[in-house]
């Protein structure tokens, strides 16, 4: 199926709800989808780096704001 969204002619805010959207239907129907090899490479270097302090942990609402912004610039 393909759809076709107005990109053009959506704010920024607007495709950030409507990828929000696409990403909780995703959650509430992943219960028989299996994660590829790779995300747990990602998931593996990104706790190396926690521990050893090159990054933190940011709530979800601080992350996407910190992302909102860095967008907008």
């Amino acid at each position: 199926m393909r759809v076709a969204l107005p990109l053009d002619d959506m704010s920024l805010e607007d495709k950030f709800l409507v990828i929000e959207t696409v990403w909780a239907d995703i959650v509430r129907n992943s219960a028989d989808f299996s994660s590829p090899a790779w995300h747990g490479e990602i998931l593996s270097k990104r706790a190396e780096r926690l521990d050893s302090g090159e990054e933190e942990i940011v709530d979800w609402d601080t992350a996407r704001e910190l992302l909102r912004t860095a967008l907008l610039k």
